[in-house]
């Protein structure tokens, strides 16, 4: 009787807890095409298509590499709606003798495996993730006690637990953070080096026709599909990235361009979060880079924080606070997503670049994420669930456990400053110091009030106004609340109007 291994979409990775220390002649491995896994939410078309072919692409290597695998298809007429069904199905074929499963990223799918044991009547071995850096119980260990999660302070423990950026344990380049050289702008350049692109092959473009058919109502675009979809080309990607990329990574991390929606940027966190590529390599790639003097310092480690700081912390706050975590909304903000969060057209040019290579390609970096598109949920008051379900369907590389987190508690402060100890908030300025947008916009970066002001201006002032009993006291906050004040009473009140007006014609 075989051992039936269930194999997730985002477990692509041959080294799997769930197939160590067992011979794949003992193994049938299941992969699951599910509708209720593509249509939990409308998902974008590019990233269901991407799941879909690189699921299929990591069937073939897992036969190369000796397993039997069972492998149910979308569109297989006789396929369930779901996970469970699928595995009541499997058990029929197989007869297994036990289940063994790598613990899933999200909680709604975790209590679907929890039941499978009683449901089935099977013993099912559930196995830690060895693929993230940090275990659910050292998270626990580390957040016990603390009056403040801050992800600084984890992140120097990950780079001790691991060694990396170390020179005899004090922080490579004397310092452990080097965010502060990491806020340049950009210029156009000619030079600037480009992803490699990935032409569809015959299972992804079977897929695409699929997604096309299946999915013509759910949001983004399928053309010009390039995503890697093998771990060979996703390791291609990153040696692209390290050799071309890495070195001004860090001095460009924050800047934005019109029509340039991927800079500097490695574009491999959907190879990451899905397992074709592993983060603890990736990491220690990155250093080498630096210890051959081939990339500087504050490339490296701005690099290295956003593999072993954030996504790691992420996921250990989105375990740690369960289920009830989606629903928090600290600010108590209720207004529905613009409708044209789903098309892009604005007169607003940030958000239409922001919005508009979202929808196009499934990708925007962490600023154009965090400093247009959530800058502007957060100071019109948009709900933070809204906003979540927004990511999460939009971008290629979203998954609940690291996207509700960012989106959630950093981007939205829904949880009232667990994750970030000030809303991630600013005016019109900031955008126009990072980017080109402003200088293309039917908007005047430089007014606050009257028909050709920047809306961000306004609203900026209007969300600390109406915010400021749950955020005056707040001391990160208080400059700015002096400034504020220091205005006179007419001027505050056009622009609190200003905003009014514009929140009204806002749909």
């Amino acid at each position: 009787m075989p051992t039936l291994v269930p194999v997730l979409g985002d477990q692509l990775s041959l080294d799997l807890s769930s197939l160590a220390g067992m011979e794949a002649r003992d193994v049938v491995v299941l992969m699951m095409e599910v509708a209720d896994e593509t249509t939990y939410v409308r998902h974008h078309k590019k990233k269901i298509a991407y799941i879909l072919s690189a699921m299929r692409h990591h069937a073939q290597a897992l036969v190369e590499a000796g397993y039997t695998v069972d492998y149910v298809r979308l569109d297989d007429p006789e396929a369930s709606d779901s996970f469970t069904g699928e595995i009541a199905r499997a058990i029929a074929r197989h007869d297994p003798e036990r289940i063994v499963v790598t613990e899933p990223g999200e909680w709604r799918v975790a209590a679907m495996i929890e039941s499978w044991q009683t449901l089935f009547g099977l013993p099912v071995d559930i196995r830690a993730d060895t693929r993230f850096l940090c275990s659910h119980r050292e998270f626990e260990d580390w957040a016990d006690g603390r009056r403040a999660l801050t992800m600084e302070f984890f992140y120097r423990e990950m780079r001790r637990k691991t060694g990396l950026l170390l020179d005899e344990g004090k922080p490579a380049g004397g310092q452990w953070n080097f965010d502060k050289d990491n806020r340049q702008p950009a210029d156009a350049d000619l030079f600037m080096p480009r992803p490699l692109r990935f032409e569809p092959d015959a299972i992804t473009r079977e897929v695409l026709a699929l997604v096309a058919e299946r999915f013509a109502d759910h949001p983004g675009s399928l053309e010009d599909f390039d995503y890697a979809v093998t771990a060979a080309d996703a390791e291609r990607q990153a040696a692209s990235f390290f050799a071309n990329a890495l070195p001004d990574f860090g001095r460009y991390e924050d800047a934005m361009l019109r029509g340039q929606p991927f800079l500097w940027h490695s574009i491999l966190s959907p190879y990451l979060n899905s397992g074709l590529l592993d983060p603890l390599d990736l990491c220690r790639r990155a250093e080498a880079e630096y210890r051959a003097g081939r990339a500087p310092i504050n490339s490296v480690e701005g690099y290295i924080r956003q593999i072993l700081g954030w996504r790691e912390y992420v996921r250990g706050i989105y375990w740690r606070e369960g289920p009830e975590y989606v629903e928090r909304n600290f600010l108590d903000h209720r207004r529905d997503l613009p409708a044209w969060f789903w098309t892009g057209e604005t007169d607003m040019q940030c958000l239409r670049e922001a919005i508009g290579q979202t929808l196009a390609t499934g990708h925007a970096h962490h600023i154009q994420r965090l400093m247009v598109i959530g800058n502007f949920a957060l100071l019109a008051g948009c709900d933070p669930k809204q906003v979540h379900e927004w990511y999460l369907q939009v971008y290629v590389d979203a998954y609940e456990w690291v996207e509700l987190p960012n989106t959630l508690g950093m981007s939205q402060f829904g949880d009232g400053g667990l994750l970030g100890s000030k809303p991630y908030v600013a005016s019109g300025a900031y955008i126009n110091r990072m980017s080109d947008y402003c200088g293309t916009c039917a908007y005047n970066v430089k007014e606050r009030v009257g028909p050709a002001a920047c809306p961000f201006n306004a609203l900026y002032w209007h969300f600390l106004d109406r915010h400021r009993d749950k955020l005056g006291d707040n001391h990160r906050m208080a400059l700015t609340y002096r400034n504020w004040d220091r205005q006179n009473e007419d001027s505050r009140e056009g622009i609190l109007a200003q905003a009014r007006a514009f929140l009204a014609g806002c749909a």
